[in-house]
């Protein structure tokens, strides 16, 4: 029988000591004389100040993705000792992001040339043309780097969460792509994300459309009143089908812009807090990019590869998971989870709440397959974790109780 790996396997490291990913973090190392088996990710080091490393201990660093004022920089650090891994050329994403996406990185564009012009589809276009899935050796580095700069950013964007609110405040909402906005699910949906976030839980979704923009949405909106969050989905039902992809976009665009950037949170609870109680996170895949970005979500952790993206969520989602109706991808989710919480890979699961009672035990029986496995767990008899239930605010008292 498999048996969870050691913590130190899957948790994530704290990599401030090693790794520089801030221009200011790499002036004040610069003063001690010293780089020496340091990280520096992504920095461009070519733009006043441009920084003299000629007197700089370089032994054992790695400069990942870094920008140099000249070939011959690089070539110098090289011979004195460190590892210099360049950016790629040619490429519309960065090798090595140093921080999460925002809805605004993803959607530059859009306002000059429409859904195709903006930053995601001009990457998704990208992704297709060098081989999808299977890249090729250039272009699988390439995204290989980005998606590592982007595990790193993530550890970053909720290491203040974790550390204020803890592993249990974290929840995943899952559930069906193609419900459409202004549905009665879209709007259970939204309702779930407003109340969780009002609730102090950092909503995670896969961050795609249906299910998933509806709880960010909610999110979004948790410091308005309800009468707002419904005045903003009948907005959006304006173009319910993700299909219609300019539309689609530009609804949500116009929402963002006429409801504007939700409040800054008060000061005593720290700014980097701010964006987790503003749309919560989202962790979509370029491999579903033909499906239009979810821009309402606080922080975006968009990767290349669909594999880590699914892992990444349910590891996060410590504080339990809601499955909304969907179809085999919601279904395929849940069994992972399921695989995770039965073997404790990633320590103590939330509840599993079942939005949907009639859906889940006669028209998808999860609940027949999902109950016996999740009670003959190593760990005891896990099935008390399963509930079901037609009524929003039943599902956030059970994930909130305690």
């Amino acid at each position: 029988m498999p048996t969870p790996p050691p913590a130190d396997v899957i948790s994530p490291h704290d990599t401030d000591v090693t790794e520089i990913e801030t221009r200011s973090a790499f002036e004040q190392r610069l003063t001690t004389g010293t780089l020496a088996g340091l990280t520096v990710q992504g920095l461009r080091l070519d733009v006043d100040p441009v920084p003299d490393l000629t007197a700089t201990e370089v032994t054992g660093t790695l400069f990942v993705g870094c920008r140099f004022a000249s070939r011959e920089v690089g070539a110098d650090l090289v011979r004195r000792g460190a590892n210099v891994v360049p950016p790629f050329s040619g490429l519309p994403y960065p090798t090595q992001p140093a921080h999460l996406y925002t809805p605004d990185d993803l959607a530059a564009g859009f306002a000059e040339g429409g859904f195709a012009g903006m930053y995601d589809t001009r990457v998704y276009a990208h992704f297709r043309a060098h081989g999808g899935a299977l890249p090729d050796v250039k272009e699988a580095l390439g995204q290989r780097l980005h998606d590592h700069g982007v595990d790193n950013a993530l550890v970053d964007a909720t290491r203040a969460w974790l550390a204020a609110r803890g592993p249990q405040s974290v929840v995943g909402v899952m559930g069906g792509h193609a419900v459409r906005r202004g549905s009665a699910s879209y709007r259970m949906a939204a309702v779930l994300g407003w109340e969780l976030a009002r609730a102090d839980r950092l909503v995670v979704t896969g961050g795609g459309p249906g299910v998933m923009e509806a709880a960010n949405l909610g999110a979004y909106l948790s410091t308005r009143p309800a009468e707002e969050l419904t005045e903003a989905i009948d907005l959006l039902a304006t173009a319910p089908d993700f299909t219609d992809h300019e539309r689609y976009t530009a609804t949500a665009l116009e929402v963002r812009r006429r409801f504007g950037a939700p409040p800054v949170v008060p000061a005593q609870r720290g700014d980097d807090l701010a964006w987790a109680r503003a749309g919560g996170l989202a962790i979509p895949t370029w491999l579903y990019g033909h499906e239009p970005a979810n821009l309402f979500a606080g922080r975006i952790a968009k990767y290349f590869s669909n594999a880590i993206r699914e892992d990444t969520i349910l590891r996060l989602a410590r504080g339990g998971i809601v499955f909304a109706p969907g179809r085999a991808g919601t279904v395929q989710e849940v069994f992972q989870a399921a695989t995770k919480t039965y073997y404790g890979t990633d320590g103590a699961s939330g509840a599993y709440v079942f939005l949907d009672r009639a859906y889940w035990t006669t028209e998808l029986p999860v609940e027949a397959l999902l109950r016996p496995l999740l009670a003959a767990s190593p760990f005891g008899d896990l099935s008390a974790s399963i509930h079901l239930t037609d009524d929003v605010r039943e599902a956030v008292r059970v994930l909130t109780a305690g």
